[in-house]
């Protein structure tokens, strides 16, 4: 069973940086990609960043130069590194992982923009 485990979520204000964590059960390798998704209120899902396993990384319009995607094979583990935050970053944010045709997704963290 792929399971995944969002943290790092909360309140920040606006300018201010947080870091999600994803940890996957099983081995980071058998994924052909993973990544970050997010949610606002009224919105549809929408891609946030994705690393493939060897490295390469692609990120949507509105974090670039602002947000990092990483990944830790070893340790099974993805990250968001979140910068120059703004309050239209607000939302859910949801990990993803694709693998043998299927997306897996944990259950979401809050990320709140506010002064």
């Amino acid at each position: 069973q792929d399971r995944l485990v969002e943290s790092g979520g909360g309140l920040v204000q606006p300018g201010g940086s947080l870091t999600l964590s994803c940890a996957i059960s099983g081995s980071m390798w058998r994924y052909n990609a993973v990544g970050w998704y997010r949610q606002a209120p009224g919105k549809e899902r929408e891609l946030v960043a994705q690393v493939f396993p060897t490295g390469p990384t692609h990120y949507a319009d509105g974090v670039k130069g602002r947000f990092i995607v990483s990944r830790d094979n070893d340790m099974n583990t993805m990250y968001l590194q979140m910068n120059s935050l703004k309050p239209e970053d607000t939302a859910v944010y949801y990990c993803n992982a694709q693998a043998d045709g299927s997306d897996y997704w944990g259950q979401g963290t809050q990320v709140t923009v506010s002064s």
